[in-house]
């Protein structure tokens, strides 16, 4: 009987013994939900007049400094904030930014027109942006630049810059000074619902920018700009772009490339199903007339839809903008394995594919699988120069590879 007692009792112990190792290990109540900071509570103003740039610099501050998960909230209303960073590294992987009202920068645009971004995320390992309007007044920049007076570079909308683990969602870019939104030496980023609206004569102003970054995706996005509605720079790879609506703006570009002689290329990249209304271009590989180490290699775009799109497909390896720098040389980027497929709709223009490679590199390895493109309901043309490859289905036009 005695020993049934202890064994009964050592049994109890155990069991006990596990449920405190087991509670133990669980998050406390206190650490269990996000600490918020929130900007009005900090004094910014929901007015649209009143500077809050130093409420939102505080809440990121303390947010950033926070050993747990933590929430800077922007609640509805419209905020003025100067050009401001958010800096890392933070003492926790798990920041979110929430947005329901609107960012607004200065309207003069030499308050922050020098400085290269207006709202910069910098050294930051898990960011969440959600929401949220941010309004650049760039549209008197724009008129500076192009009365052809001495005007300033303008600024960036919004920057991530040396992060890792970003998610943006939701966000409303407006009329940006100058590039909207930039991932600039990011890995593992995740852009989805994403919405940028300015001008199509706004200069200089790329919907998304995409340099040195790695593992970079974008998503269910709609895009309305003056230059490239994507861009993506030197040093990108593992990009995947799907469901993007494109227009006004210059297409879906990669590059320009090679403008540097030493100059990381761009590989892996996948842009699938997009529809491109009146743009320039639909989609584009560019790079500069000079010589370069640079490359291009491994791109997929697939089911594209092109509505009256002056050059649905377009490989230029002669870009010399105002024949500076570069006349009369050839491109040293290599472009290579890029496959076009599914790619359907109207050309603006009777040349509907466009492959202008280099003549010291030729471009190779370029496969068109089931494309047809017309131009005026009639049958459209094919130019190609030191362009090598294949075609498979549908051919309209005819391929000149």
């Amino acid at each position: 009987m005695a020993e049934l007692i202890f064994n009964t009792c050592l049994s109890f112990l155990v069991l006990a013994l596990s449920i405190f190792m087991l509670l133990s290990e669980l998050p406390s109540p206190a650490n269990a939900a996000s600490v918020q900071y929130n900007v009005v509570s900090l004094g910014a103003k929901a007015d649209g007049k009143t500077d809050s740039s130093k409420a939102f610099l505080s809440a990121w501050a303390s947010a950033c400094k926070s050993t747990s998960a933590a929430t800077v909230y922007v609640p509805q209303g419209q905020f003025f904030v100067q050009s401001a960073s958010f800096n890392g590294p933070c003492k926790n992987s798990a920041i979110t930014v929430r947005i329901d009202g609107t960012l607004v920068a200065p309207s003069d645009y030499n308050v922050n027109g020098k400085v290269g971004n207006w709202i910069i995320f910098r050294d930051v390992t898990g960011l969440s942006v959600l929401g949220g309007t941010f309004d650049g007044q760039g549209t008197l920049l724009w008129a500076c630049k192009s009365s052809g007076k001495s005007c300033p570079g303008g600024a960036t909308n919004l920057e991530i810059s040396n992060s890792q683990n970003i998610l943006v969602s939701g966000l409303s870019s407006l009329n940006s000074q100058m590039f909207h939104i930039v991932i600039n030496a990011c890995q593992n980023v995740k852009m989805q619902g994403v919405k940028v609206s300015a001008s199509g004569n706004s200069p200089n102003t790329d919907g998304i920018h995409v340099g040195a970054s790695t593992g970079v995706t974008i998503l269910n996005s709609k895009i309305g700009t003056g230059d490239d509605c994507v861009s993506i720079g030197p040093g990108s790879n593992n990009l995947w772009i799907e469901n993007i609506a494109c227009g006004p703006g210059h297409g879906i570009s990669i590059g320009s490339l090679g403008k540097e002689q030493q100059e990381d290329g761009v590989q892996n990249v996948t842009i699938n199903t997009a529809t491109f209304t009146g743009t320039q271009n639909g989609v584009r590989i560019k790079s500069w007339a000079r010589p370069s180490n640079s490359y291009a290699r491994n791109i997929l775009f697939q089911h594209a839809i092109m509505n009256n799109v002056q050059n649905p497909i377009i490989i230029d390896q002669n870009y010399c903008p105002d024949n500076s720098g570069c006349p009369n040389q050839a491109s040293g980027v290599r472009v290579s394995d890029v496959t076009y497929q599914d790619i359907h709709g109207t050309s603006a223009t009777e040349v509907a594919v466009k492959f202008d490679c280099s003549s010291t590199y030729p471009c190779t390895g370029i496969k068109m699988q089931d494309v047809k493109l017309t131009y005026q309901n009639q049958v459209a043309t094919a130019s190609c120069a030191h362009a090598g490859g294949t075609a498979s289905g549908t051919e309209q036009p005819s391929s000149c590879l």
